[in-house]
């Protein structure tokens, strides 16, 4: 950047300053979507490093996953929900784009690299509603690290689901385990998928798309979200 597009920057910076996604303080030179220290103290999971963390043991029993991971430890009034928030509803998608990275970074640590990337879809009303799927952001920024590509035509979710946000484990599952459908065919038998999406609750979506796929001959199956809600 030459001298002068640095001073037309700072300028209009200054007129219409940039502001982290998680605490709303100004950005400073160099910092973009989420500020240093809020980067600095966000609460990674390093479930990376464990392939029996928390968030892999909530899918014992129910579906075989080769690999869960998850960034951050989720709790409600932190910055994780803050940022998640900024993602889904208010189109700062340049967040998951961020976070994915991270994803993407720490898959290459664990020597994991799946075949395909799969973002859990929105029922097509509700993506032109949003303008985006803020799961495919997260998945581009994780396909941007590992070099892998995404897919978001073979899932296709066919029906809108009720809000899942008050339903038990048991109520998620029966809500939404007949809300997606394979929408193309594809051979998948000798494919390993990572299904992403941008929190981990109960992990009804994720079973349900999960044994969908694994129902159709898929392979083996991982899983990578933002956050995971204890």
């Amino acid at each position: 950047m030459s001298l002068i597009q640095q001073i037309f920057a700072d300028l209009f910076h200054l007129l219409f300053p940039r502001n982290c996604n998680a605490c709303g303080t100004p950005l400073f030179n160099g910092e973009k979507t989420i500020c240093t220290r809020c980067l600095y103290d966000l609460p990674f999971t390093d479930f990376h490093l464990y392939p029996e963390n928390p968030a892999a043991r909530l899918f014992w029993g129910r579906i075989p996953i080769h690999q869960v991971i998850a960034l951050l430890h989720f709790k409600k009034g932190t910055r994780v929900q803050q940022l998640i928030h900024q993602l889904k509803y208010k189109g700062q998608t340049d967040i998951g784009l961020l976070l994915g990275n991270m994803i993407g970074e720490r898959m290459l640590l664990s020597k994991q690299k799946p075949d395909l990337i799969i973002p859990v879809p929105l029922h097509p009303k509700k993506e032109r509603s949003r303008g985006y799927n803020q799961s495919q952001c997260i998945a581009e920024g994780i396909a941007h690290i590992l070099q892998i590509p995404i897919n978001t035509k073979l899932l296709t979710r066919k029906i809108n689901t009720t809000t899942q946000t008050k339903k038990n484990r048991y109520n998620r599952f029966e809500n939404i385990k007949a809300a997606f459908e394979i929408n193309q065919p594809h051979d998948l038998k000798n494919t390993h998928i990572l299904l992403v999406d941008d929190i981990l609750t109960t992990g009804a979506t994720f079973e349900a798309c999960g044994k969908l796929l694994l129902d159709n001959g898929l392979n083996k199956l991982s899983i990578a979200t933002l956050a995971y809600a204890e």
